[in-house]
């Protein structure tokens, strides 16, 4: 009947592992669900004569999925010390290097650009393979404008310099993008909504997994809930939209004039958001005063 359900039978892939040119390959990995990984993905991995990676465990868990036989080598920031020259060594000798992080794209919040800087200084070529990311898959997932955006990686953890880093950023005409840990989220999108304004936000969690949330609101109405509810679980992705036509309406200013003051004396405040904003610096600093006299 033609209205019935087809059913397909998937074949085991075959992996044509061809022989790699001398080259440091950027190889990107499944960030959660292992099915988003690239038959170019999997063909490199399997071809390079050497195989780094952040946790050999981790990367054992891929290569046992796709039935790769490597011997993978830990590559990550308490060894790249030691672990980049052997990797730029092989290079040199005219060894294919495959490079892949625990999930994701390499380079991104991991040590890898430290080799890549290496690599290039010694005139090596340097070949990403491009696949899944968690950044990108939280912006368009998010609802927030695409078209420009910054990935500020993880914030400091302080709450001082916290908001000075936020401070920062507050005229950035973009959608702005951060990685966070659980126990952090709701203290971090209450510094958020205070400097920030209440923008509209979204918050990625456990991005391609079984758990998979995609939870949109403003900054405000996110860390209510999340100042209510149980600490989640997972890895978070923050999307915060970029400021509308008022980002520098008086209230906005006022929330970076205060949050910059609450870091350093009243004078230096009003020059940093001057700098910020492209406002008078006098005109700035009789406001604080007001502000800090009501």
């Amino acid at each position: 009947m033609e209205n019935q359900p087809k059913s397909y039978v998937v074949g085991q892939a075959v992996i044509a592992a061809r022989p790699l040119d001398a080259a440091l390959y950027l190889v990107a990995t499944p960030i959660g669900n292992l099915g988003d990984i690239t038959l170019r993905a999997l063909e490199t991995i399997a071809a390079a004569d050497v195989l780094a990676c952040e946790d050999t465990r981790v990367t054992r868990v891929l290569l046992d999925r796709y039935g790769i036989r490597q011997r993978p080598l830990a590559y990550h920031e308490h060894n790249a010390a030691e672990a980049g020259p052997k990797l730029i060594a092989a290079l040199e000798q005219g060894r294919s290097v495959a490079l892949v992080s625990d999930a994701g794209t390499p380079l991104v919040s991991d040590p890898g650009f430290r080799l890549v800087e290496q690599a290039q200084a010694a005139g090596i070529r340097v070949v990403p393979i491009p696949g899944p990311s968690a950044v990108l898959a939280a912006l368009t997932a998010s609802g927030l404008p695409s078209d420009a955006f910054l990935f500020a990686g993880f914030l400091p953890v302080k709450d001082g310099q916290l908001r000075t880093r936020l401070s920062q950023l507050v005229a950035v005409p973009a959608t702005l993008i951060f990685f966070e840990s659980p126990r952090r989220l709701a203290d971090t999108l209450t510094a958020m909504a205070a400097i920030f304004g209440d923008r509209p936000a979204a918050i990625g969690r456990e991005l391609t997994k079984t758990f998979e949330e995609m939870r949109t609101g403003t900054l405000g109405a996110l860390a209510a809930h999340y100042a209510e509810a149980a600490t989640p679980k997972g890895e978070i992705v923050i999307c915060v939209g970029p400021p509308g036509e008022t980002a520098q309406a008086p209230s906005d200013v006022d929330r970076l004039l205060l949050s910059l003051a609450g870091e350093m004396p009243a004078s230096k405040a009003a020059a940093e958001a001057a700098r910020m904003t492209g406002r008078p610096k006098q005109e700035l600093y009789r406001r604080l005063l007001e502000l800090k006299d009501g």
